[in-house]
């Protein structure tokens, strides 16, 4: 067993994903598509198949009418996704930024999001995608 994350995401329209994706825009900042995640990371973790198991088991944190779950290949950002850290380091959101081909965003896309809008240093900390 080894530290593991996994994304929920939401299978219905996102507001808050809609909300950051055209405040984004408005400031300048070039994107297609804003995907919002709660990232719940596990330090002994089974394999990923028992733990997206055990995650749809977990009525507080996953309701199968609204919820997908994606077990991450590494236990830090995908590409384009931008984790944002408050109280709890196991308990991120991930934003993912997508321009317009569809290809996850480039770190400075990234970076200038974190800035601008997704996260308050005062309270928040970014993780980048290494």
């Amino acid at each position: 067993m080894s530290r593991r994350a996994v994304a929920i995401n939401l299978k219905i329209p996102d507001n808050a994903a809609y909300t950051a994706l055209t405040t984004l825009r408005r400031l300048g900042i070039d994107v297609a598509r804003v995907e919002r995640s709660e990232i719940v990371r596990f330090d002994r973790a089974p394999d990923p198949e028992a733990l997206a198991s055990q995650v749809e088991r977990d009525e507080s944190l996953y309701n199968a009418n609204k919820h997908r779950v994606t077990v991450l290949d590494e236990d830090a950002p995908r590409p384009g996704e931008v984790w944002i850290v408050q109280d709890d380091p196991d308990r991120p959101i991930g934003w993912r930024l997508y321009t317009a081909p569809g290809e996850p965003a480039e770190n400075d896309v990234l970076t200038a999001a974190a800035e601008r809008l997704l996260c308050n240093p005062a309270i928040e900390r970014a993780i980048f995608p290494r």
